[in-house]
C-alpha cells in the first residue's frame, strides 16, 4: 500500500457528479428547477407505480416533469427504495446495472437511457427519496448539456483545476504499482477477490457512471472536500456549495426512506447530518460512503476532513463497525467525542 494508491471509491464520488451539474448551473446552461424533458426526452413522460410494492405494469402518469433539482436530491423516483423486495428492484439490478459497480457491464449512455425509460418511477417526482440511479442519469445530462463526454467534462472542469491528477473512471496503464484490488467477505468471513488491477476499471468504460464508477486517491478526495469547505474556492459559487451541503429534503420525504439516510438527510449528492449521531457530536457534517469500503466527510465546525479508503466491500455489521471506528478515532484526534 502506498500513500498515492488508487481505489474504487463507488458512491463516495457522488459529490463529484453533483459538482459537475452545479458548474453547469453556474454557467447558466441548466437551472435547478428546470424540467429535464428537453435534455432527457426518454424521461419526458414518466409513469409512476400505483403501489411501490405492486406490479410493474400497474402505473399512473406522473403529476409533473422531473427536474434537475429532483435528480440532485434523489427525489426523481428512479432508484433503490428502502424495501429491496419491491419488484422494480430486480429491473434496476438486471437491466440498469445498479448493483455493486461494474463499469464494463454498462451499455452506451443512449442505450441505457432507452432502457431506463421503460422502468416506472417508485413515487411521484419530488415526493420520495430513492437512491443511486439519479447520479447515473445526471452523468448523461451533463454530457448532453455540455456537448462533451461526461468523463471529459469532469476531468476538465473539476479534476484539472483542483489538481486531482489520480481521479477518473479507470486506472489506466500509467499507474502500475498503485492500483488496489477489491474484495468482499464471504459467508465464512474469508476475503474473496471481486476485482483485480486489470478488471472492471482496467480500461475506460463506454458509460462513465456518475453514481459509482470513479477511482481516486486520499489526496484527491482531500482536495475536493477542501474546495467545498472553502466555499467553492473559485471553482463553484459559494451559494451553490451551500445548497449542495445543506439539507434539501423535507421531513415527509425523509420518512419515505428506511435504509440509506439513517439519521442523515441529503443535500445535492451528499449526506448531511441533521441529528447528532456522529462521533463529532455536531450537525452539519456532510459527505458520503462508498459500498467498496470508502468514506469521505467534511466537518464545517472545525474545518476537518476524514477520509477512509479500504479494499473490502461494506456489508453487514462488520463493514459498519470499521467506518464507525474510523470516524470515532478521527473525531477523538480532533478533540471531539469521548
Amino acid at each position: 500500500m502506498r500513500e498515492d494508491s488508487r481505489f474504487r471509491i463507488a458512491s463516495a464520488g457522488k459529490p463529484f457528479t453533483a459538482a459537475a451539474v452545479l458548474l453547469l448551473v453556474a454557467d447558466g446552461t441548466v437551472a435547478i428547477d428546470e424540467p429535464v424533458d428537453e435534455l432527457l426526452p426518454e424521461l419526458a413522460h414518466p409513469r409512476v407505480l400505483r403501489d411501490a410494492s405492486g406490479p410493474i405494469d400497474d402505473t399512473v402518469p406522473a403529476d409533473r416533469s422531473i427536474t434537475v433539482g429532483d435528480l440532485l436530491r434523489s427525489t426523481n423516483g428512479h432508484g433503490f427504495p428502502g424495501d429491496f423486495s419491491a419488484p422494480v428492484v430486480s429491473m434496476l439490478f438486471e437491466r440498469l446495472q445498479q448493483g455493486p459497480p461494474r463499469p464494463q457491464a454498462y451499455p452506451p449512455p443512449d442505450e441505457w437511457m432507452a432502457t431506463l425509460s421503460e422502468v416506472p418511477l417508485l413515487h411521484q417526482p419530488g415526493e420520495g427519496f430513492t437512491y443511486n440511479t439519479a447520479f447515473d442519469i445526471l452523468g448523461v445530462l451533463v454530457a448532453r448539456a455540455s456537448g462533451q463526454p461526461f468523463a471529459e467534462f469532469v476531468h476538465r472542469r473539476i479534476f484539472q483545476p483542483l489538481g486531482m491528477t489520480d481521479s477518473g473512471f479507470a486506472f489506466g496503464p500509467s499507474t502500475e504499482g498503485r492500483v488496489t484490488s477489491a474484495y468482499r467477505r464471504g459467508d465464512d468471513g474469508e476475503l474473496e477477490l471481486v476485482d483485480g488491477p486489470d478488471g472492471q476499471w482496467g480500461v475506460e468504460p463506454v458509460f462513465a457512471s456518475g453514481a459509482g464508477g470513479y477511482v481516486s486517491t486520499a489526496a484527491d478526495l482531500l482536495a475536493f472536500h477542501r474546495m467545498l469547505l472553502a466555499g467553492g474556492d473559485g471553482l463553484l459559487p459559494r451559494e451553490l456549495v451551500s445548497a449542495m451541503t445543506c439539507d434539501q429534503l423535507t421531513p415527509a420525504i425523509r420518512a419515505t426512506d428506511s435504509m440509506f439516510l439513517d439519521g442523515q438527510s441529503w443535500g445535492y449528492g451528499c449526506g448531511v447530518d441533521i441529528e447528532v449521531r456522529n462521533p463529532w457530536n455536531v450537525t452539519g457534517r456532510y459527505g458520503w460512503v462508498g459500498g467498496t469500503g470508502t468514506s469521505a466527510y467534511a466537518v464545517p465546525s472545525d474545518g476537518s476532513v476524514a477520509i477512509l479508503l479500504t479494499q473490502v466491500e461494506l456489508g453487514g455489521p462488520q463493514g459498519s463497525s470499521v467506518l464507525e471506528s474510523f470516524w470515532a478515532g478521527a473525531a477523538a484526534m480532533l478533540g471531539h467525542g469521548s
